[in-house]
């Protein structure tokens, strides 16, 4: 009869570390948390100093009637939940659900799912940190606050079920801004030069880039510039002023942490963060291997760390020299001096066994597991590798009073390169490397290639750079970038189109909201130093009821004042003159997911609906016919003529009333400016202070 008990979060180990431990020991499941704060209340007792009151999980009656039971039987009870925060939260739970004797009860954590590592964990059992609970407690206990208080204030506002989250409004407000910055960004004019020379011996014709001056760099800005410069360079003849060869190196990347791992599978494989934490999840917990039973062939997934263990360092050390040779092997090990916080001095996310090789698993894993596990292997040997080294040659080519540059790079050492290339990887400048050429080499010059180009805006958040933001500034941690980004998209304040992110109107409403009456809350600096709060008391450095009192108050009073001074926010059913040709009704303005769509007042016996076009009150510059408010199938907003699709018209910008008055075509409204649609013509005027106000 088994003596000892390992209780697991995932029933998907299970069998996997019972196999591990043998016969002594019974290995079951709690499939995750088992107690919780309850969803028809705050659950926190504000008036006893900010008790929370837990309560057993619906559904969780039975785990836990099978886990008392088997407790009892056994000598001793292992809590191997997850090394994290959230595990060594749901370890102390299950103590207290269970009643646990703490002479029995130890805490167990490993970082991957193989048999060394599991019976290690067993010889380094330790007691429960309550640091690690308390931090899990207060952020529970915040996101609980924010969530319950903020929530039913924009529920009684703005008529339907929106909700506001501690990390989610913060995120949304990036987005926010990020798409404030797109609308008001104003292109600028510049020109590029290019002189192409022939060189004897050479097929391929020599490319060089318009530098300046001999005194400084120079950019040219418009044409009639472009010109001047042509015009000093009229019958001026070229010769090679300087050639320079140089080394340069390229280092290997980190391994992945949670976020960057989430970042590459998005920019490289096309995943979602949220598909990327769910194949890491099954890579982790184990896979069927032939031969080998189940097998976790990757380390925990949920981590802020780029160390690599003494084991994973040898081991990788031994792979590379065998499979590449000792040219090829990093003889010190990288570390990434920008990190500051650790978590759980976890390491980085790497194969449990280097020489389990993406191709030798390529039967038994699903295409998308494959995908993932080859990328993670991959980047976790190159960062194990030496530099790759390149050999520069840098040109300067003198033309009367001006320079031309060109730089050539030839891959003389792959190194890391060998396994990895990024996705993001740099392209060679130019692929004509001039061999021997030097101050005497002869140019002859063949003649100039010009191009008008125009500074782009900011790029849309994608769900890799909204990540990368969220974790330069601070905001979540590497377990929470997922669940943010899928609550924001589900509850419909963000559509998703070609991987870009853009707000909603109803995500608009919800943010705008937030900003007026919440606006520590949605403060990006408010918000990464409560992430530093959570982490002290996680090293046990501030009392988690700390945190609570100074919190809750402020945020009452904000919620208090909010419910009287955000009257003017609620939205009520606007009647409109377009008769319902059911009933014969004036129809009302509703709100729906995708914003704003016309109803019959006398639902529920009449349920007609149609779309609601709403006039911006200029015409359309193709047609003549009123422009519209539209939206995109998935919520994004743009301009088009009320007359599609007989007219094509639409455009993602507000067009303005103004013509312009340099070229006669239709303008933009842009922040505080006007400006041309045709970038060509460049025309830019302020708008009336009182328009801006309006909109404002």
């Amino acid at each position: 009869m088994a003596k000892y008990l390992v209780i697991v979060e995932s029933p998907a180990k299970v069998k996997t570390i019972k196999k591990f431990l043998g016969s002594n020991y019974e290995v079951m499941a709690s499939n995750g948390h088992v107690r919780d704060l309850p969803k028809s209340q705050l659950g926190i007792d504000v008036e006893n100093d900010y008790e929370p009151k837990y309560i057993t999980i619906r559904g969780k009656g039975d785990i836990l009637a099978g886990l008392r039971k088997a407790a009892k039987k056994a000598d001793k009870v292992y809590l191997a939940t997850d090394p994290d925060r959230e595990g060594e939260a749901i370890s102390w739970h299950l103590s207290k659900a269970l009643k646990l004797d703490e002479k029995k009860m130890r805490r167990i954590t490993f970082n991957e799912i193989t048999k060394t590592a599991v019976k290690a964990s067993i010889k380094e059992a330790r007691d429960i940190d309550m640091n690690l609970v308390d931090a899990q407690q207060t952020r529970r206990m915040l996101d609980r606050m924010v969530g319950y208080r903020i929530s039913p204030v924009l529920w009684a506002k703005v008529k339907r079920g929106l909700s506001a989250g501690r990390v989610q409004s913060v995120a949304l407000r990036i987005i926010g801004d990020r798409e404030d910055e797109i609308n008001a960004f104003i292109p600028e004019e510049y020109w590029t030069l290019d002189a192409e020379f022939a060189v004897k011996g050479e097929k391929k014709p020599l490319i060089a880039k318009f530098y300046g001056n001999k005194n400084k760099k120079m950019s040219i800005g418009s044409r009639e510039e472009l010109d001047k410069i042509l015009a000093g360079l009229e019958g001026a003849s070229y010769e090679v002023a300087e050639v320079k060869k140089s080394e340069r190196t390229k280092k290997p990347p980190l391994p992945f942490t949670t976020s960057t791992l989430q970042q590459e599978a998005s920019k490289v494989l096309n995943f979602s963060t949220q598909k990327t934490m769910r194949l890491a999840q099954q890579l982790y917990e184990g896979i069927d291997i032939k031969g080998n039973g189940t097998v976790g062939v990757i380390t925990y997934l949920r981590t802020d760390s780029t160390r690599i263990s003494e084991e994973a360092e040898s081991a990788a050390h031994e792979y590379i020299t065998s499979q590449y040779g000792p040219e090829y092997t990093l003889t010190q090990e990288k570390k990434d001096d920008k990190k500051k916080k650790i978590q759980d001095a976890h390491e980085a996310i790497r194969p449990t066994d280097i020489s389990r090789t993406p191709a030798s698993l390529k039967e038994s894993l699903s295409r998308d597991q494959f995908r993932l596990y080859q990328l993670i292997w991959k980047r976790f040997t190159a960062s194990r590798m030496q530099n790759a080294k390149y050999e520069t040659t840098s040109v300067k080519i003198k033309g009367g009073e001006y320079y031309f540059t060109m730089a050539a790079s030839k891959l003389k050492f792959d190194g890391f390169m060998a396994v990895y290339v990024q996705e993001d990887e740099e392209k060679t400048e130019n692929s004509f490397l001039a061999k021997g050429l030097d101050e005497s080499t002869e140019l002859s010059f063949q003649g100039f290639h010009e191009q008008q180009h125009f500074t782009q805006p900011p790029a849309h958040y994608t769900e890799a750079t909204l990540v990368k933001a969220l974790e330069e500034l601070g905001i979540g941690r590497p377990s929470t970038y997922a669940p943010t980004i899928t609550t924001i998209i589900a509850r419909r304040y963000v559509a998703k189109e070609n991987k870009n992110l853009y707000m909603t109107e109803l995500g608009e409403v919800v943010n705008n909201i937030m900003k007026k009456s919440f606006p520590s809350i949605v403060d990006v600096y408010f918000t990464a130093t409560m992430e530093e709060l959570l982490d002290s008391v996680g090293e046990g450095l501030v009392q988690w009821k700390t945190v609570i009192r100074n919190f809750y108050p402020d945020l009452e009073d904000a919620v208090q004042t909010a419910e009287k001074e955000l009257e003017e926010v609620k939205i009520e059913d606007e009647v409109t003159d377009v008769i319902c040709d059911l009933c014969g009704r004036n129809m009302v303005i509703k709100y729906g997911p995708h914003g704003k769509f016309l109803a019959c007042p006398g639902f529920p016996d009449c349920r007609n609906t149609k779309p609601y076009l709403e006039k911006i009150g200029v015409p359309c510059p193709v047609c003549g016919k009123d422009v519209v408010l539209r939206r995109s199938k998935k919520g994004r907003r743009y301009y088009g003529c009320e007359n599609n699709p007989e007219c094509e018209f639409m455009s993602w910008q507000k067009p303005s009333k103004e013509k312009c008055p340099n070229c006669g075509g239709y303008m933009l409204e842009k922040g505080n400016k006007i400006v041309c649609a045709d970038e060509h013509c460049g025309f830019v005027m302020i708008r009336k202070k009182d328009e801006v106000e309006q909109e404002a």
